[in-house]
């Protein structure tokens, strides 16, 4: 598979407006995920058939990009960096990340246990599809999923660290994170958590979108995501050239690695946790946000109905990715970039 063969956007659709709107659907899965600690938007790209098409119009802001700017040449510059598939796809991205923000606080704060069991049954059934792409499981594409699996699984199990002030750090972590979220088993929003700045950008795509629906504007706050944003867009183009020629250079054994992030990341949202924060005597679990309590996983102590619902949802999530899999190959949803 040559990269001029991956990096060829697909022929226009018969239906373009339709075609718009399934990017647009993609978005909103990706955005989504990538909120959620111990999911990665990457994962989900992996799983919709449009991961490799993703890095490759990523990894087009180049010298070549700018140069057909300079020339003004409008339409080659769209085509170079495929927008038609990454307007939609990044309208769908925002919107996910800025519409779940406040669900996905209140799901972790309240119903811990059955959302990560949701989200295990994905990253478990998605790994299987993943390791399904390693053409051959050799002794180096082995030892490659067993190394990245022990680094994943190291990196999850740490506690978050008490951040420093200041938009630098802010600007450090967006570059970082959003590595992270492409990746698939790494989750940015895990990578957020293990820098203490999670709940804090989460926090703010929560609460300005509503402060500006009253007129009133947090220029603090505005100020805070637009530098973890530039963060994010210098990370995502420096980064998507890297994971661009190793996937064309070296497809089977980077396969294979992210094969290893994605099971190495299960330690993170296994469902069945003790709560061991060090509470105070006038404190009470419902009093401490989520980003403040530390958790340990535990072998299920009771089979009662917590924990069958947990193994449902988990059941129920691992054939939802079979079968959004089955779905792809049967109305070719895999975009011909990456054949």
């Amino acid at each position: 598979m040559s990269d001029s063969e991956q990096s060829e956007p697909t022929s226009p659709s018969r239906f373009p407006a339709r075609a718009d709107l399934v990017q647009v659907g993609r978005g909103l899965l990706m955005g989504g995920a990538d909120i959620i600690p111990g999911v990665s938007g990457g994962t989900v790209a992996l799983i919709l058939g449009i991961y490799q098409r993703l890095i490759t119009a990523i990894s087009h802001c180049d010298a070549q990009l700018f140069q057909m700017l300079l020339r003004r040449e409008w339409s080659a510059a769209a085509r170079h960096l495929d927008l038609r598939f990454i307007i939609p796809l990044g309208f769908g991205i925002l919107t996910g990340v800025v519409s779940l923000a406040s669900l996905m606080h209140y799901l972790l704060d309240y119903h811990l246990q059955l959302t990560l069991s949701l989200f295990f049954g994905l990253i478990l059934a998605s790994s299987f599809l993943v390791a399904q792409m390693v053409q051959r499981w050799t002794v180096l594409n082995v030892l490659a999923f067993i190394v990245s699996t022990i680094g994943v699984y190291i990196l999850v199990g740490e506690h978050s660290i008490k951040p420093p002030e200041g938009n630098l750090y802010v600007f450090f972590c967006g570059m970082i994170a959003i590595c992270a979220m492409i990746l698939p088993g790494i989750s940015g929003a895990l990578i957020l958590i293990l820098l203490g700045k999670y709940h804090d950008v989460t926090g703010l795509l929560k609460t300005i979108p509503k402060e500006l629906l009253k007129g009133n504007i947090d220029w603090n706050g505005l100020l805070t995501v637009l530098v973890f944003v530039l963060g994010c867009l210098l990370g995502l183009i420096l980064f998507s050239k890297v994971l661009r020629w190793l996937l064309h250079n070296y497809h089977t054994l980077t396969m294979a690695v992210l094969c290893g992030l994605m099971v190495g990341s299960l330690r993170r949202i296994w469902p069945f946790k003790v709560d061991v924060t060090p509470y105070t005597s006038d404190q009470t679990q419902e009093m401490v946000p989520f980003k403040h309590r530390i958790y340990e996983n535990i072998w299920p102590e009771s089979f009662g109905g917590m924990f069958w619902s947990s193994i449902a949802l988990i059941i129920v999530a691992a054939l939802l990715v079979w079968g959004l899999d089955r779905l792809s190959q049967k109305y070719a949803m895999h975009d011909s970039s990456e054949m």
